[in-house]
């Protein structure tokens, strides 16, 4: 069964129609009888990974609760171009006066979904895993994460509140990597929560893997390291004793860059431009005749 919307999707829904609906669609109103039924196909005009069909069905729903949606792609499937992606039937009146939102649901998240796939066929076969940020739209991190899961990326932390991520801002006020830590570790490990510690060279990454083990963080970001330092960092990495840290990249990565950092051996790289720079899958929606 279809997982339903939550209470903040739905006014993420809710306020997208409002935005574009306004006091009324008079294009349909003035063209179309309310009570008419009629039949569409979204269709795909490119390539790609589906995802966003929970809340690009749920805007169909609000218009016309019996619309009937046939998926015939679902959430991480490839769909290719002019191929069908599902068809619906139900009040005309309500199919094109929902289109666009429900298209711009569905097209933002392929889009997300798709490009996180090219990111994770670039590093196939290297056991490093692409992961998100933070750096999503905001109202729609819930649903651009979802879309990364899609692709076949992994979702890093949801928010501010389930992990422990030391930039450097904390750092600097803190004093440096080692009293962060210190600062950190015991409360975070009381709360059941992750730590991660940004660095930014091979001194900081020496200072993080010196501290106690219950000190030492699950996690280090290698923050906008050359290739040549990142392997020097799992060289280093790897000569310790355990717990080991996750090493994670992150910083300007690129579909053309990615291979070269995930060969390194580091175990993530985190991409920004997974949510904030995806270009929208290109979909049309079609009145069966």
């Amino acid at each position: 069964m279809r997982e339903r919307p939550s209470e903040s999707e739905l006014a993420l829904i809710e306020a997208a129609l409002a935005e574009d609906i306004g006091e009324a669609d008079w294009t349909t109103r003035w063209t179309i009888s309310g009570e008419v039924r009629g039949s569409a196909r979204i269709v795909a005009r490119a390539t790609g990974v589906i995802s966003g069909t929970r809340p690009a069905e749920e805007v169909f729903r609000k218009l016309d609760s019996e619309v009937l949606l046939d998926w015939r792609r679902v959430d991480g499937q490839q769909v290719q171009a002019d191929s069908v992606v599902a068809e619906l039937s139900g009040r005309l009146h309500a199919i094109l006066t929902a289109e666009r939102t429900a298209l711009n649901f569905l097209g933002h998240l392929s889009g997300v979904a798709t490009l996180t796939s090219r990111y994770v066929r670039a590093v196939e076969g290297t056991g490093c895993l692409v992961v998100d940020t933070r750096k999503t739209t905001p109202g729609w991190r819930r649903l651009e994460k979802e879309a990364v899961a899609a692709g076949g990326g992994q979702n890093h932390r949801s928010g501010l509140y389930d992990m422990v991520l030391l930039k450097e801002n904390h750092l600097r006020h803190a004093g440096g990597v080692g009293p962060a830590l210190d600062r950190v570790s015991e409360r975070a490990r009381a709360a059941g929560l992750e730590v991660e510690v940004e660095v930014t060279d091979l001194a900081e990454l020496k200072t993080a893997l010196e501290r106690p083990p219950d000190v030492r963080p699950d996690r280090i970001l290698l923050d906008n390291m050359t290739v040549g330092m990142l392997r020097e960092a799992v060289r280093t990495v790897r000569e310790v004793d355990p717990p080991v840290p996750l090493l994670e990249a992150s910083g300007g990565v690129t579909l053309e860059s990615v291979r070269s950092i995930a060969d390194t051996g580091v175990d993530l790289v985190s991409v920004g431009a997974l949510t904030h720079s995806a270009a929208t899958l290109d979909l049309s929606l079609l009145v069966t005749p």
